[in-house]
């Protein structure tokens, strides 16, 4: 057997001592205002409290429960989302296979008067009379990683596979707030119909009467004519009403995953809009960051972008490829000792000293890890400006719906002590269709004030980025085995300007 000790050493020494070029990626600080308390509370707000991973229990509705259980098993976008991150966790795979030797297998025994498949055995063919010949071949090529390329690639397929799980994440936040939100909305149409149908009674009852008397010659036309033209009123709210219903219906039908026939009873059979049972935990700007899985999904796109600088530094640089190969052929005149042969060696590629193009790619991989970064600091802008939004929204309409309360209580008051005096004889009927027009606008604005707070209050868990936690049982984070770390740091020219961190972001 023979011994290559002066190839192997010195590139095994080159192997020993690779670095990765490009720079080394560390996640970006975000600013320490952002890690405290929200600028907006209110009452009815526990900012103390954090979030809980399954916040619609808040509600105590078990219908409720049992539609966003539903929803994560069967949504179809929710579906696409792990169709997606198993796609990426293939492609890290594939990424992770790149730091293996790569083989190649090759065989035949052809007939004729060449020998067929020569070259690819590394004889020199004969062109005698027509012979059978056989020949095999086995070649094995392993690329030493001596500047990273290989170790970037891994790093970006990585993180490329964690900010696709954010974005599965995402979804499932979205498909938890949205389920809740049709659900509510059912109910509250429910609600809000049931109101315009009392009203609509009500307005009956007072056209009825008013007909009554005007053929008993008490009152005029124009009574009656007023008292229908109100009934009609409440009438046309109600259609549109049942409009509402069934489209929130057809709405959470779709996010179960299901055809508009099989809309769920339960949701059906809602009257009334469930609120939280306590006061709303929303926790602080700390506890935000780490929940919320866009930010995520920002950080790790930030992550590959940065990885992919030093797969387009490492083009400057030779790639070298250890191999070999090792050959069998065989025919008439080929026998013995001669049907074998074999190759053992490295192999370099470079591009030197033609390397613009290398360049270029750098300078693009630098503005995408710049814009990168860029997109992550707006998304995280964004996800504060939306929680604090929602805040707004859910303390004033909360203070609204408070108002409209007392309002609807008092109109109705108003519209009994109306109608007694009006049978009565102490005040005309104008009096009444007064009091009974302000007492049913009451209750209108203060059933669809009841669906803005519930829709608000989805709004504030879905910015608070809850909901999505669960899923990790299931399907775990995207983790490197051990054995396959990332390459060694690199020099401080290398990196580019990106923040220090202080915490790095959930991985």
């Amino acid at each position: 057997m023979r011994k290559f000790p002066h190839v192997l050493a010195p590139l095994a020494g080159l192997a020993l001592s690779a670095c990765a070029v490009g720079p080394d990626y560390r996640p970006p600080a975000p600013p320490s205002a952002a890690a405290g308390a929200f600028v907006t509370t209110a009452p009815r707000i526990d900012a103390a409290a954090a979030l809980p991973d399954d916040w619609w229990k808040l509600y105590e509705d078990p219908a409720l429960d049992a539609l966003v259980t539903q929803a994560f098993v069967a949504n179809t976008d929710l579906r696409v989302a792990s169709a997606n991150l198993a796609k990426a966790r293939a492609v890290l795979s594939e990424a992770r296979a790149g730091r293996l030797p790569s083989t190649t297998l090759n065989g035949g025994a052809p007939y004729g008067d060449g020998i067929q498949g020569a070259g690819q055995s590394g004889f020199p063919g004969n062109l005698g009379d027509a012979q059978w010949s056989q020949f095999a071949g086995m070649s094995l090529s392993w690329e030493a990683d001596l500047f990273g390329r290989v170790s970037r690639a891994i790093q970006a397929a990585r993180a490329d596979a964690g900010a696709i799980e954010a974005a599965r994440d995402t979804v499932r936040v979205t498909v938890a707030a949205e389920t809740t939100r049709a659900y509510l909305n059912a109910c509250a149409a429910a609600y809000a119909l049931d109101v315009a149908r009392q009203s609509y009674k009500a307005s009956g009852d007072s056209f009825r009467l008013v007909s009554e008397q005007e053929k008993a010659g008490s009152v005029g036309k124009l009574d009656v004519e007023r008292a229908g033209a109100a009934t009609a009123t409440a009438r046309a709210a109600i259609p549109a009403l049942e409009g509402q219903q069934q489209v929130a219906l057809f709405e959470l039908a779709a996010l179960l995953g299901t055809t508009p026939d099989q809309v769920p009873e339960s949701a059906r059979r809602c009257t009334t809009p469930p609120e939280p049972k306590a006061s709303i935990p929303v926790g602080d700007g700390a506890a935000l960051l780490r929940r919320r899985p866009d930010l995520r999904q920002a950080e790790r796109q930030l992550a590959a972008d940065t990885a992919r600088i030093g797969v387009a530094t490492a083009d400057l640089y030779p790639r070298i490829s250890l191999g070999g190969s090792g050959n069998f052929f065989r025919n008439d005149q080929v026998r013995g000792a001669n049907s074998f042969s074999f190759s053992l060696g490295p192999l370099i590629s470079w591009s030197f000293p033609n390397i613009a193009v290398a360049r270029t790619r750098i300078r693009q991989a630098q503005a995408q890890g710049e814009a990168s970064l860029a997109a992550f600091d707006g998304r995280l802008i964004t996800a504060l400006k939306e929680v604090e939004q929602a805040l707004t929204v859910v303390t004033t309409e909360q203070r609204r719906l408070d108002a409209l309360g007392e309002a609807q209580a008092r109109a109705e008051k108003a519209y009994e002590f109306a109608d007694l005096r009006y049978r009565a004889g102490s005040v005309a009927y104008l009096d009444v269709l007064v009091a009974q027009s302000e007492m049913l606008n009451a209750r209108s604005s203060y059933a669809g004030s009841i669906q803005r707070l519930s829709s608000a209050r989805v709004d504030l868990f879905k910015a608070l980025g809850g909901g999505w936690q669960g899923i990790q049982s299931a399907q775990g984070p995207v983790q490197e085995p051990a054995g396959s770390g990332d390459a060694s740091a690199a020099t401080e020219q290398d990196s580019l300007p990106f923040r220090d961190a202080t915490k790095a972001l959930r991985h």
